[in-house]
């Protein structure tokens, strides 16, 4: 029998870690060969991308995709992790509150739109000495990250900003839509417009809709995944919705199994990732490629698996 292999697209609810999902998923799928393309946090909501068996090797090609997110970001307050998960670090005062409005979020949204240099969150999961920068916060160390490229491509305010009140403080929340490449952090994007504003900055929602190609509408909800019929995104169709293609040959086929290079012939980049997936003549997905000179070879190929 044929395990199932593919892509599972999973509408992460809040409370869970990734690695939660993951192994709910071990569970449901009996099967330890399970991966994501991307962690979310815990208050995070939204599309986690999971690769199941012979699938999880194309999880390696999209971690670099980027994403969209949507969030609620509320200025006059900074907090240890940039989020409504810990307590206040500074409160912004009313007088310095009023002085924000509609034009100066916007304006102060547009310098941190674009190629940007961003220090990351001090509790993110960047290794420090070969130790989580989160754990060692968490620890009470002092985390110092350097700073590194980034790209924004949106950054979007939805609606109206709103004054509301929480916990005796009166604030300002907006919703933004943003458009960024992997390895920008949405929390250091809301730590930053309150820096520029004055006033402190966090999130309190943060909902990913987006990875690459693949859309929050096409996921599942966790609590309705049923076992015996799991939505898996096939790694043939996945990898057509969201790479560069190269049709093969039965020949080109046969010499990439036997780790031989191909000129590198006609390639479908469309508006797809770079990565380059491979397609045999039956239509089913045999390799991911890379350009090497005038070649293509082959990085990962796929095989049939059994149980």
């Amino acid at each position: 029998m044929t395990k199932v292999s593919g892509l599972l697209l999973i509408d992460k609810p809040e409370g869970w870690t990734s690695h939660d999902v993951v192994a709910k998923t071990r569970n449901l799928a009996s099967t330890r060969r399970v991966g994501h393309a991307g962690t979310l946090d815990p208050m995070a909501t939204g599309l986690l991308v999971l690769g199941l068996n012979s699938a999880t090797k194309l999880l390696t090609f999209l971690v670099g995709e980027s994403k969209t997110y949507l969030t609620t970001i509320r200025l006059g307050a900074s907090t240890i992790t940039d989020d409504r998960e810990s307590e206040f670090l500074e409160l912004a005062s009313p007088e310095a509150l009023a002085t924000v409005g509609r034009d100066s979020i916007i304006q102060a949204m547009a310098a941190l739109s674009g190629e940007i240099m961003q220090v990351p969150s001090s509790v993110s999961a960047i290794k420090i000495n070969g130790e989580r920068a989160y754990a060692k916060v968490r620890g009470g160390d002092e985390v110092k990250l350097a700073a590194r490229p980034v790209t924004v491509s949106r950054f979007e305010m939805l609606g109206e900003p709103r004054e509301v009140a929480a916990a005796g403080n009166r604030f300002i929340d907006f919703d933004a839509i943003i458009d960024c490449s992997s390895g920008t952090y949405i929390r250091a994007l809301a730590r930053d417009l309150g820096r520029a504003l004055g006033v402190g900055g966090h999130l309190t929602a943060l909902r990913r809709t987006r990875v690459g190609a693949y859309q929050i509408t096409a996921a599942t909800e966790l609590s309705k995944l049923d076992p015996n019929s799991l939505p898996v995104l096939s790694s043939t169709d996945a990898a057509r919705a969201q790479f560069a293609c190269r049709e093969l040959s039965a020949s080109e086929v046969t010499d990439l199994r036997h780790g031989k290079r191909l000129i590198v012939g006609r390639i479908d980049f469309g508006e797809r990732s770079d990565a380059i997936a491979g397609f045999g003549p039956d239509g089913e997905l045999v390799a991911m490629l890379e350009t090497s000179g005038k070649q293509l070879k082959s990085l990962v190929v796929f095989v049939e698996e059994a149980e």
